[in-house]
């Protein structure tokens, strides 16, 4: 049954809604009608304190008359840094004539920061290398010769000297503050074109590109002449020194590479102090540990540098480390990565004993080794496995391998304790990549010395299961998870 309200009902019921509505809104915040947007930022600050910091790099080189062309210097700097071919069409240099004195000719140009007010400028290593003369030019117009003080071709940095004072230097900024994201500048002389300010944000940090160091990534125009300029923050600060760039087509694509000011600024100390970089190193071939072998090992996550081989005589030698081990930390300090383990030992100063911890047959340990320094790589000698014996019969068939006992002249010439050489691999085994002249160090870790031994061990394998296998090969020692067909 429907109730009836009289008018001064409604107007009752009416008034008490709104009193409740209006209460109800004036208790609540109001809300805005979009989202607040932030500004753009805006570099002219910036400019006006770091610019006059950043100095504009010409070298040049003593050729013969007419050795050098009329090409394009600009042009030629960037087919020299990026690695792209010189065109067909560019004119070639003759034969020099000695009968003429040599000629200063236009070798390249570059950009530079200062480091300090008395004239050390920080910069790359390429835009010096192979110069005869370094010709530095500040904002004001006034241009000095430069002093090479030192450079780096491996982390790519060179500091050189002009013989000036009162100069204003950057300020160094602190890369563990440095975000994915943030805002970055770049100023420098592209194509010659000098004091060009770029601006873009950092697009990751840490990138492994193959080389001694992680570079910053960032999306900041970089192009031929920006080599050695400096990448500043918001703040001001300098955190990185403009590299590469990476590119398909030869022009900036987007993707472009800075040197991490925290290693620049540790090897310009190097080479201010001492005019070159020492290394320390332990003597260790590495490698990637994948997700399959960490699993197969009881490693757990896809962490550390795997040890394929040890130099005869390094400090890794001497200290323990043995090939098939993982090396989990350097010092106390996780390793994430492989490339981690040289940047790590790099930076360590030679003749300093530090702690290695490896993952070795499922269980962990310490060792200590004296750090070594780099010098000029050897040529690998490679070993030669005698001839086979006759194939073996066994439960390593089932696996696709055929084995056979480790002569002792081999265990000799590779330094081994125990083994046995595989004589025959397929199906499965030679799938997992094992072949024939391989050596068997251990399988599931357990460490095997002889034929009983390997057959013992694979015996005690479910059948089906996959099995991981330590195995020499020349002079470096790797893993394999052989998968058995079903």
């Amino acid at each position: 049954m429907m109730h009836k309200l009289n008018w001064k009902q409604c107007r009752a019921y009416v008034g008490a809604a709104a009193l409740a509505l209006g209460t109800t809104l004036s208790l609540m915040p109001a809300a805005p009608v979009m989202a607040q947007v932030r500004s753009l930022p805006d570099f002219t600050d910036l400019v006006e304190t770091v610019g006059p910091s950043v100095v504009n790099i010409r070298t040049v080189e003593k050729v013969k008359p007419g050795a050098a062309g009329n090409a394009d210097e600009q042009m030629l700097e960037f087919f020299r840094r990026f690695g792209i071919p010189v065109p067909p069409n560019m004119p070639r240099a003759p034969r020099p004539d000695r009968s003429q004195p040599d000629e200063d000719q236009p070798r390249g140009v570059g950009s530079g920061f200062i480091l300090t007010s008395d004239g050390l400028v920080m910069t790359n290593a390429h835009v010096v290398e192979g110069a005869d003369e370094v010709l530095v030019t500040l904002t004001d117009k006034r241009e000095f010769k430069a002093r090479i003080i030192g450079s780096d071709k491996r982390t790519d940095v060179a500091v050189v000297k002009i013989e000036a004072t009162g100069l204003p230097a950057v300020k160094i900024g602190d890369i563990s503050r440095l975000k994915v994201g943030e805002w970055v500048m770049a100023i420098g002389s592209p194509f010659g074109l000098e004091n060009t300010v770029t601006a873009g944000i950092v697009s990751a940090k840490q990138r492994d590109t193959g080389d001694y160091l992680p570079f910053i990534q960032t999306d900041v125009a970089i192009n031929p002449g920006n080599s050695g300029g400096p990448l500043i923050n918001m703040r001001g600060e300098v955190v990185g020194i403009n590299s590469q760039i990476y590119s398909r087509s030869g022009g900036f694509q987007g993707i472009s590479f800075a040197i991490p000011i925290d290693e620049a600024t540790r090897v310009a100390d190097q080479l201010r102090s001492t005019g070159r970089v020492t290394r320390g190193k332990i003597g260790v071939q590495i490698d990637q540990v994948s997700k399959d072998v960490a699993e197969s090992i009881g490693l757990g996550k896809p962490q550390g540098a795997l040890v394929r081989g040890v130099e005869a005589g390094s400090p890794a030698e001497k200290g323990g480390v043995e090939a098939g081990d993982i090396i989990t930390k350097f010092e106390g300090k996780t390793i994430d990565k492989a490339m981690d383990l040289p940047r790590m030992v790099g930076n360590v100063k030679p003749g300093t004993k530090a702690t290695v911890t490896v993952f070795r047959r499922g269980s962990t340990r310490d060792l200590s080794v004296v750090i070594g320094e780099v010098e000029a790589e050897k040529p690998v000698r490679r070993s030669q496995a005698p001839e086979a014996k006759p194939p073996m019969a066994g439960p390593a068939q089932a696996m696709g391998l055929m084995v056979s006992e480790l002569p002792d002249a081999l265990k000799k010439e590779l330094k081994l304790k125990g083994g046995v050489k595989v004589d025959a691999s397929e199906g499965a085994a030679a799938r997992a990549g094992l072949r024939e002249g391989d050596v068997i160090l251990a399988i599931a870790n357990t460490e095997i010395s002889n034929v009983k031994d390997f057959e013992t061990a694979l015996a005690k394998n479910e059948k089906g299961k996959a099995i991981n296998v330590l195995f020499r090969r020349s002079e470096w020692t790797q893993y394999a998870l052989i998968r058995p067909t079903r």
